[in-house]
């Protein structure tokens, strides 16, 4: 289980920026070299390296040499287990809230009792 949390945290840090997740989108329209996912930003290539560094930590990107380019391509097997983790945690909300929900109707059908002071 901690391998699991450790490999989520991992995925989430990556995702957690808005540079790796421009990174990730443009990735999804199809493999690209490092000089095309800079041209974007307005960063050098060792900063944008260290974001293509977090984003193969966590699984989701794969990158490697041809020649003297590097390709980097999506990894979408990584989102598998976040996008599951997710799918569990919607689940257990809202089942919280269909007892919420159920709870509150219960309670409108009682009749109000008065006080005192009514």
């Amino acid at each position: 289980m901690a391998n699991l949390s450790s490999k989520l945290d991992d995925v989430f840090g990556a995702l957690a920026d808005p540079t790796r997740r421009a990174i990730l989108a443009r990735l999804g329209e199809g493999e690209a070299s490092v000089g095309e996912l800079a041209q974007p930003f307005n960063m050098a290539l060792p900063s944008l390296m260290k974001h293509i560094r977090v984003l193969e930590s966590g699984g989701l990107v794969v990158s490697q040499k041809r020649g003297r380019v590097r390709i980097c391509r999506l990894k979408p097997a990584a989102m598998t287990q976040a996008e599951r983790w997710l799918v569990e945690q919607r689940a257990a909300w809202e089942a919280r809230l269909d007892r919420l929900d159920a709870y509150v109707k219960t309670i409108e059908k009682q009749p109000r009792k008065r006080g005192r002071d009514a």
